[in-house]
């Protein structure tokens, strides 16, 4: 009777480890028609690339640096028209 239910023992864990591998292989197709689905959505929903944005961001860092210049220079040549004595020139 040991050598039978050995034997059935055998049998259930191939069996277990068939099952295993075969749900590990239905797995990893879900998640490759889930990860196609996704990508397909995200091409169609046009969204930007982490390259584009990199780039749209330095863009903005750029701008943002030649505004603060300007924006001192602004004030500078305002500084150098404005009289000595603080009052705007336009004062009636």
């Amino acid at each position: 009777m040991t050598q039978s239910s050995n034997r059935i023992f055998d049998e259930l864990a191939r069996f277990a480890t068939d099952a295993a591998g075969a749900a590990q292989g239905v797995r990893r197709e879900v998640e490759s028609v889930v990860r196609s689905q996704f990508e397909r959505l995200i091409k169609d929903m046009d969204v930007a690339t982490r390259e584009e944005v990199e780039v749209l961001r330095e863009m903005v860092i750029a701008a943002r640096e030649e505004n603060e210049r300007l924006e001192a220079r602004v004030k500078e040549l305002e500084a150098k028209l404005t009289p000595a004595g603080g009052t705007s020139a336009a004062a009636p």
